[in-house]
Formats: structure tokens, C-alpha cells, sequence
């Protein structure tokens, strides 16, 4: 037995009653949605959306990485974006520690990751607005493409929309 058998049986299931989805692979209502890893964050469902709807970029924190902004370049010119909403969430794990504390836990096991930055999120509405603000000024993307914030409750399934 290996570590992912109850994965492969679960595919197996999943594939037995999958059928041609018919899906392109484009953005069908045109939306690129960035937000955290977490397992609590259904971004499909709690948006109303469905698969092919949206592109879903997941990171821990919901950062608009150097990485996030290459991929949203992508699904703007050749999957259909047309609008970016940036996605945090309530309790969040990357608001709870620093890059110097993850550094830390790591070299207690022998790792050292001083070359990479985890962009942990020490003031979470000042992380939105930084993402915000560097997806809206890149020189990548179209000007005035539309582009939002919003901090998801993982308590309460709301989203509470970024006045900035």
C-alpha cells in the first residue's frame, strides 16, 4: 500500500461516473480568483460558481507573488480573465508567524530557508492592499482591468468586500 491509495480509489470512483465536461479550459465567467491554501476555503461554492467558471490560484496567504502575477499574465491573454479577486481569509496560519519564525522552525530540523520568503501577512488588510496595488500597477496586465479584495470568514462563510 502506498501513501496515496485512498486517493486512487477515490479517482477511480470519481472517473467512473465522470463524463466529457465539455470544458475548454477557459475562464468561463471570466474571473481569476487568488486565495489561500487552506482546506476550509471552497472557492468555487462559496462564490456560486462551478468548474470552468473561474481560475482558482491558490498560495499560502493568498499572496500575489512574482509567481501569482506570471500566472494571472497567462489567464488574462490566453484563458479569458477579464477580472482578478484577491481572496484572504479569517484565521489564516501566514498571519500567525513571520518569515523569521518559519526560518526558525525550519533550522530546528536541520533546513535552512533563508533564500526563500514565505511572505507571511503580520497586518492582513495592509497585505491585501499591497496585492491589490501591485496587480493594479503592473505593467503586465490591462489598465483598468477590474480588480477586488475581499477577506473571507471561514467561520461564517461571508466575504466582506476590501474598501480600497
Amino acid at each position: 500500500m502506498s501513501a496515496f491509495d485512498d486517493l486512487y480509489d477515490a479517482n477511480t470512483r470519481f472517473a467512473e461516473k465522470f463524463g466529457d465536461s465539455g470544458l475548454t479550459g477557459r475562464a468561463g465567467r471570466g474571473l481569476a480568483v487568488v486565495t489561500c491554501m487552506d482546506s476550509r476555503i471552497d472557492p468555487l461554492g462559496l462564490l456560486g460558481l462551478k468548474p470552468g467558471d473561474a481560475k482558482i490560484l491558490r498560495n499560502a496567504g493568498a499572496r500575489v507573488t512574482d509567481d501569482v502575477l506570471r500566472t494571472l499574465v497567462l489567464a488574462v491573454y490566453l484563458l479569458g480573465v477579464e477580472r482578478v479577486l484577491v481572496m484572504p481569509h479569517t484565521d489564516c496560519g501566514m498571519s500567525k508567524v513571520t518569515d523569521p519564525d518559519v526560518h526558525a522552525l525550519t533550522q530546528e530540523r536541520g533546513v535552512d530557508t533563508r533564500s526563500l520568503e514565505f511572505h507571511t501577512v503580520p497586518d492582513q488588510s495592509e497585505a491585501l492592499r499591497h496585492d491589490l496595488t501591485r496587480i493594479r500597477t503592473s505593467p503586465f496586465l490591462p489598465e483598468g482591468m477590474p480588480i477586488a479584495g475581499a477577506i473571507y470568514d471561514v467561520r461564517t462563510g461571508r466575504l466582506t468586500p476590501a474598501a480600497f
